[in-house]
């Protein structure tokens, strides 16, 4: 299915309240910006990084700043859905960054001297440009060529589309408004019922499958079982501690299935360049006109690269001269990032979860490969790499929407680095100002005991990164050898199931008939599942790859139903393929579900704050 339709083709249309500013003028640039930069992006960061500091992890502000932003740009009628859309490009950018704070936290456990604000600005500037860059270069095989589904994409586009188009909204409005009070019900509850909390109830992880369906859903369920069944293996061979749960270990193998499978994909796009151009190398220049690139989705491929190239080199120095990493560890961290970048978007598109924490701790290991010792250094390298593989994933988030939208990718460009330059200013005020008021958050928590550990304050990314880093002292060769086994299985299965299902007799067998195509779908969803899919699973805990497997097979379910009833909207146009029944629930349940951990966010903050400094 083409994540593109019809009704993506930007048509003019009339404003509804003729007070704002003219389209595409510099006074409706600067009115969009203004929203995004100095309300959203600043409100939307706050909550994350509360929620880092006291959770250890942050909710996406892309749902967010759409549903936000598509108030301000009501007034333009249908064509409000791309003002809305750069609102909510700048402003999650901004959240993005400032979600970076935990950086600044994890030096402090570590015992490094506090950089200077300018130094950490500048650093932090110079990666979050280079990820932009980077993932910008890889949207044309992520979003274009794959055409991953990227949930949270999909669900800020069918927001945006129902929020300004008058005849979508009719449409749609009771099923998404449905699907968002669900999820923020259902977040409110999961934070403060005991019994939904220990079950890991997640409404945004259940819409996310509902998006996705049960062919990437279900695998997840598998691997996480997979790895509860392997766990006592794990602790015998002294891969885990009794006590440790089976994604201490299984997440490395996961993060090496996707490079894996991303390895033989890449393998073959490459493969095809090379054809196609000694193809076209052997035979006369053909009359036939080359099909034109819509104009939204140009971009100047040349100044991109030189882009990457100049911001990297800012990295190099600022790393190298500022921050002082040595120059070959700097190096490797930039190389790094095209890889990981890859890895974490792929699993981004695939399951709307950025591994961005997997990714940090993996670099740690690899750097421990070549010789560091150093926490302090690794922190410094790492970062390059925790930064870079969360505003790319952000960018092709925002990159799905714009083409489910037919929104500018220049523009939406140059809104994500106008995000980027406030985010980092926003990272080490956030950082500064929960720390200064609550020293709790710079006590080293991986040196408590369990009665130590404070409650309110939880900081569970920044406990992973610092205990990655320590262990540079102590080497574990075994989580290397965790990566290199992901890599080999991720490699042999999808070059199995791409053999599979590129065979004639197999295709023609699964289309004829029944068994067939119960086959073909025990083979994705158990079997022999694509290797993005099932890492999900390897990534948490395997109640959340339950819900995921839920929200994924009751949707495929209920669709399959519903194509067979053969139901058609009587006389209305049909809603676009990317707004059915299920992608509009999900989509509402993840929006809902953010408002409830913003909600949660806000009225935590401000009762920690009104509380008064903890000692």
């Amino acid at each position: 299915m083409s994540l593109i339709s019809a009704s993506s083709v930007p048509v003019s249309s009339p404003r509804r309240w003729q007070w704002l500013p003219v389209p595409n003028t510099w006074k409706y640039h600067a009115l969009l910006a203004a929203v995004g930069l100095c309300v959203l992006g600043p409100l939307g960061g706050l909550a994350a990084s509360y929620m880092n500091f006291s959770i250890g992890f942050y909710v996406s502000g892309q749902v967010l700043a759409g549903i936000l932003g598509s108030t301000v740009t009501f007034g333009y009628g249908a064509d409000g859905k791309h003002g809305a859309n750069y609102i909510q490009t700048i402003a999650a950018s901004v959240a993005q960054m400032s979600a970076m704070a935990v950086v600044l936290q994890a030096m402090v456990w570590l015992g490094v001297p506090q950089p200077a604000v300018w130094k950490v600005m500048l650093y932090l500037t110079c990666i979050g440009m280079f990820g932009v860059g980077v993932g910008m270069l890889l949207t044309p095989i992520l979003v274009d060529r794959m055409q991953l589904p990227y949930p949270s994409g999909l669900a800020v586009a069918n927001i945006l589309r129902a929020l300004t188009d008058p005849v979508l909204l009719r449409r749609s409005v009771a099923t998404l408004g449905s699907g968002m009070a669900s999820g923020f019900i259902g977040g409110i509850c999961s934070a403060k019922v005991a019994f939904l909390g220990k079950v890991g109830l997640s409404t945004s992880t259940f819409g996310a499958g509902m998006i996705v369906g049960a062919r990437i859903g279900i695998p997840t369920i598998v691997a996480g079982m997979t790895g509860v069944a392997l766990r006592p293996f794990f602790v015998s061979i002294g891969w885990l501690q009794p006590s440790d749960p089976p994604r201490k270990i299984t997440f490395l193998i996961g993060l090496g299935l996707i490079l894996g499978a991303s390895l033989v994909d890449i393998s073959l796009i490459l493969w095809e360049a090379v054809r196609r151009l000694r193809s076209s190398m052997q035979r006369t220049p053909a009359p036939a006109p080359v099909a034109e690139i819509e104009p939204w989705k140009r971009t100047n491929l040349g100044r991109l690269v030189v882009w990457v190239m100049l911001w990297g080199a800012g990295i190099v120095l600022t790393g190298t001269y500022v921050m002082g990493v040595p120059l070959g560890f700097m190096l490797f961290a930039l190389a790094l990032v095209v890889v990981l970048v890859l890895v974490t978007g792929i699993s981004t598109g695939m399951t709307d979860s950025t591994p961005i924490s997997s990714a940090f701790v993996v670099t740690v290991l690899l750097l421990a490969t070549l010789g560091l010792r150093d926490p302090a250094i690794g922190m410094i390298a790492a970062t390059v790499l925790l930064v870079s593989c969360g505003v790319a994933a952000d960018m092709q988030q925002d990159r799905s929407t714009g083409w489910r939208l037919g929104t500018n990718r220049t523009l939406q460009f140059r809104y994500q680095v106008a995000g980027i330059l406030v985010g980092a200013l926003m990272a080490v005020i956030y950082a500064r100002l929960f720390m200064t008021a609550y020293p709790v958050l710079a006590l080293d928590q991986t040196a408590m005991t369990a009665d130590q550990q404070p409650g309110a304050w939880v900081s569970a990314m920044t406990y992973k990164f610092v205990g990655a880093l320590r262990s540079l002292t102590d080497d574990k060769p075994y989580q290397r050898t965790a990566i290199w086994i992901g890599v080999g299985l991720g490699c042999a299965v999808q070059i199995v199931r791409l053999v599979l299902k590129a065979n004639p007799a197999y295709r023609r067998y699964v289309a004829a008939k029944r068994s067939g195509y119960a086959l073909d779908f025990a083979l994705d969803a158990v079997l022999l599942p694509s290797p993005y899919a099932y890492s999900f699973g390897t990534f948490f805990p395997w109640q959340t790859s339950a819900w995921f497997a839920s929200g994924g097979a009751g949707s495929s379910l209920y669709n399959t139903w519903n194509a067979r009833r053969g139901r058609r909207a009587g006389g209305a146009a049909a809603l676009p393929s990317d707004m059915s029944p299920t992608s509009l629930v999900g989509g509402g349940l993840i929006a809902g579900d953010a408002l409830a951990a913003l909600t949660l966010g806000l009225i935590g903050l401000a009762h920690t704050l009104l509380s008064g400094p903890t000692p």
